[in-house]
């Protein structure tokens, strides 16, 4: 259901987090925290509230909401706005040798990074994800931890938009 802006700035805190908790997956205390910033004049600035309060997050709960993120590809019970990204980017409909492959990628990285993989997939291609994988791999574990949450800001960005209706 969309909603307004100025009907967000209204809401109760528990209101809040029940329309935005989802926003970061299975991480409703970025929005219990940033309602406390309210108002916001734009969705821009909603979400740049909601991003400081994950900047502003000790390392454990970032490495937390990481965490929180389904492998790409995976079988496993997600979220269902995860759920619609995946598909958008053709993850629903991997040949069973794409699936290993996906499978043996999110293996190595979590191995390598003790995190999942994360990739704002709105836009992509299958092709897309698997040159991201490869790419990411190498790069050292600070990297990959700013690049996860940077992902997520943008797949929050995503989220944002499509439950705000834009003034």
């Amino acid at each position: 259901m969309k909603m307004n802006l100025a009907t967000l700035n209204q809401l109760s805190k528990e209101a809040f987090v029940a329309q935005l908790g989802w926003v970061f997956e299975h991480s409703p205390w970025v929005a219990e925290k940033a309602w406390e910033r309210r108002p916001w004049a734009s969705l821009e600035a909603l979400h740049r509230s909601l991003v400081q309060v994950v900047r502003e997050a000790p390392k454990e709960a970032q490495l937390a909401l990481i965490r929180a993120h389904p492998d790409l590809g995976s079988r496993a019970r997600m979220a269902q706005a995860s759920v619609a990204e995946q598909k958008s980017a053709g993850l629903d409909a991997l040949t069973p040798a794409e699936l290993e492959r996906i499978q043996a990628l999110n293996r190595a990285y979590s191995e390598k990074f003790g995190f999942p993989f994360i990739l704002a997939v709105r836009g992509k291609s299958k092709a897309d994800v698997f040159r991201a994988m490869e790419e990411r791999l190498p790069n050292p574990p600070e990297l990959e931890f700013e690049t996860a949450l940077e992902e997520i800001y943008k797949i929050a960005r995503f989220r944002l938009a499509e439950l705000l209706e834009q003034d």
